[in-house]
């Protein structure tokens, strides 16, 4: 490695030198690295190919879970949501069923690995929202999913942040296929595709900080599906509150400690 020196700034590759900075000098590298044809055809590169192709159908069943969840995700996510999202799916697809390289993702399965997902690490919704509630609960076709929440205090019961006058709940629902290895197309599927993906959410009225909610909150989301829903796809069901400020009698939702996680997968 060398140190660049001189009025010319480069940034990038230049044959094969890379030029680059950090700490706030500019510093010269010769390209490294393997050639992408022989991973992708040396037999000592095998084990390499097989994490790829795990770790990028990883990244593609944690975008179908974000797309499920596009209406509310943006504003009840921290910066590292899409790499943790990955990461998550990943650890389903270390324990699903087949060879190395073509394992499935199970979700119903491994429902475990889900339930509990914070979308907002920095403000994880017990360190907000702690008011004594159940778990939401699916129909038996698996297509309606509730959640009630008994009226509470919430002046005991929420850590709201500054500037807060009111908040909603959130249910948001969506559809999580199976995904498995197609050794005709060589890449991952969704066993359900129809089903993948189909979403709803229900949001409460804004409820005021300070004394009682008054009356029990029920939250609701119907997917329209008239009959059962098969086991390889799972229900995600995320909760989560939105904070906001009154000013003039318009509602402001605050960009901070708004939460969800993922509490029941059925």
């Amino acid at each position: 490695m060398a140190k660049q020196k001189g009025y010319i700034e480069i940034d990038g590759t230049l044959g094969e030198l890379t030029f680059y900075r950090t700490r706030g000098e500019n510093f010269i590298k010769r390209k490294g690295g393997v050639e992408k044809s022989r991973i992708e055809k040396d037999a000592a590169f095998k084990r390499t190919r097989e994490n790829m192709k795990e770790f990028g159908a990883s990244a593609t069943v944690g975008k179908a879970l974000r797309q499920g969840l596009a209406s509310i995700i943006k504003s009840m996510s921290d910066s590292s949501i899409v790499g943790r999202l990955t990461g998550l799916m990943k650890r389903i697809n270390s324990v699903g069923p087949g060879l190395r390289g073509q394992r499935a993702f199970e979700i119903l399965t491994n429902k475990i690995l889900l339930e509990g997902f914070e979308f907002n690490k920095i403000a994880p919704i017990d360190a907000i929202f702690y008011a004594p509630y159940d778990a939401p609960s699916l129909d038996a076709n698996r297509s309606i999913a509730t959640w009630v929440i008994p009226d509470f205090n919430t002046s005991n019961y929420i850590n709201a942040p500054e500037g807060a006058t009111h908040f909603k709940l959130v249910l948001a629902t969506t559809i999580l296929s199976d995904y498995t290895y197609n050794t005709t197309q060589k890449e991952y599927e969704a066993v359900n595709e129809a089903e993948n993906e189909t979403n709803g959410i229900d949001i409460s009225s804004e409820i005021a900080l300070g004394g009682m909610v008054g009356s029990d909150t029920t939250l609701t989301v119907d997917l329209g599906f008239a009959a059962a829903l098969p086991a390889t796809v799972g229900v995600i069901n995320a909760i989560g509150i939105i904070f906001y400020q009154e000013i003039n009698t318009l509602f402001y939702e605050l960009a901070s400690d708004n939460a969800m996680r993922i509490d029941f997968v059925g």
